[in-house]
């Protein structure tokens, strides 16, 4: 049988095979690395699962009868953690029943055993056609993600499901924690797609006054209020053609939020003080750091809009969750320091890196660039010492805060008040806030209070 082929096509491609069985495991792992594959292998589904942390395939080849997990529960956890992994399932008990269960559950194929050695390669090459992009490692097509730097096994299955979904026009949705780099994210994700040549375009919803808001994204008509002196053309149309990112979705005003949906729905906008509605070609990607399930629950984001928007979920981990990437960010923000202030190179030293790869990070990457361009600037050595760090790590809490941030301190302060004044009722409090219910429901959810917490006080 010649290989030649497989062997061209599949350079270098990873694959995971996983069988209880020595014998037939050996025998996998000499036609799979015969056809040009970077192999490895685990005897049994926690091996394969300790494999993953720093081993990423292009596919997954998992016999199903083994001890203790079976092929199907590992299949489940490798959906968990690496949904864009194709797994095929492997079998000598192989039946109909057993083959529609597993394909309608995920599965990518499913083989009989014993199968030939060319039904196997072929297998595997349709498996990783699903995600050709994933087996070139240099050259453009990785200059989509060039502005994330990660080495990490959680961001690279993070960034292989962003390219996967790059050339849809879903709407994505980015969940993540304030400051783990959302916005770069969606930029890679758009730098991906065949919109890349076209505009991007991001907004902060949560930073533009409500009376304003429509006027941002729709635009208006001269006229059409006090001040519109001329024409002005909205980001939707601004941005025809291209990705439009929506920051900060589960902050949009509530009454906004129907006539976003809307144009979603019509795909066309309407200008303040216009009768005419302008067609758009948008593909949406939007973000926010609120559960928006809790915030369907507390009537202060629309469960329509929320399905429109999440057609795929991205979850961004938290700088704490990719430790292993924190060397490689370091030297990049020193490298940018040096770069930008024009002060002599500097270096970090072993301790002072062990207190960052340590700490817990809770304003995430912004706060990580914060640490050390604060310890660049009042180093005096080439090299940045520990005691710097610490002084940094500490001081970082306690710096001058933003007028967002104290605006927020501000408001979680008050509300926070004004809940164990009344006991937690919600009712109450919003009146003397001389909020509604609604409006008063969104600000609590925005600063994670539940007013149940506070009758129980």
């Amino acid at each position: 049988m010649s290989l030649s082929n497989q062997t061209v096509t599949s350079n270098s491609a990873k694959i995971l095979i996983v069988d209880d069985d020595p014998s037939l495991l050996r025998l996998l792992g000499i036609r799979l690395s015969a056809a040009g594959y970077d192999v490895e292998s685990a005897a049994n589904a926690k091996i394969a699962l300790g494999r993953l942390q720093n081993f990423i395939p292009q596919v997954v080849i998992s016999d199903l009868r083994m001890e203790g997990m079976d092929g199907m529960a590992l299949f489940e956890q490798i959906r968990i953690q690496h949904p864009n992994i194709p797994v095929v399932i492997m079998t000598a008990h192989g039946t109909i029943p057993d083959a529609i269960n597993a394909t309608k559950q995920g599965v990518f194929s499913f083989l009989t055993k014993p199968f030939e050695s060319q039904e196997l390669l072929d297998t595997v090459e349709q498996a990783i056609r699903l995600q050709p992009s994933q087996n070139e490692k240099t050259g453009e097509t990785e200059l989509w993600r060039n502005n994330i730097i990660s080495r990490s096994t959680v961001m690279t299955s993070l960034l292989q499901q962003a390219k996967q979904v790059a050339n849809s026009d879903f709407s994505v949705l980015i969940h993540s924690q304030s400051g783990t780099g959302k916005e770069l994210l969606a930029k890679a994700i758009h730098q991906a797609s065949n919109r890349k040549n076209k505009v991007f375009t991001a907004i902060n919803c949560a930073a533009i006054p409500e009376q304003l808001l429509e006027s941002e994204l729709f635009g208006h008509i001269k006229g059409a209020f006090t001040g519109a002196e001329r024409n002005h053309q909205g980001l939707f149309q601004a941005t025809n053609g291209g990705t439009l990112f929506l920051d900060e979705i589960g902050d949009m005003p509530l009454s906004f939020q129907v006539k976003l949906l809307r144009v979603l729905q019509e795909r066309e906008v309407r200008p303040v003080g216009s009768t005419q509605a302008v067609k758009v070609d948008v593909r949406i990607i939007s973000a926010t750091h609120v559960n928006l399930t809790n915030a369907i629950k507390a009537n202060t984001f629309r469960e329509d809009l929320y399905y429109r928007l999440n057609v795929v979920e991205l979850e961004l981990p938290t700088l704490a969750q990719r430790r292993e990437d924190i060397p490689l960010l370091v030297q990049y923000f020193l490298n940018q320091a040096v770069a930008r202030s024009n002060v002599p190179i500097k270096s970090i030293n072993q301790e002072a890196m062990e207190l960052l790869i340590s700490a817990p990070w809770p304003g995430n990457i912004r706060q990580l660039q914060n640490v050390i361009e604060q310890s660049i600037a009042l180093s005096s050595e080439s090299i940045i010492s520990a005691n710097l760090v610490k002084n940094a790590l500490r001081d970082d809490s306690t710096q001058f805060p933003s007028f967002q941030q104290a605006r927020d301190h501000f408001e979680r302060d008050y509300l926070s008040k004004l809940l164990k004044i009344t006991a937690g009722n919600v009712s109450q409090a919003a009146r003397i806030a001389q909020r509604n219910r609604t409006e008063f429901y969104k600000l609590l959810n925005r600063h994670h209070l539940v007013a149940e917490s506070y009758r129980e006080e």
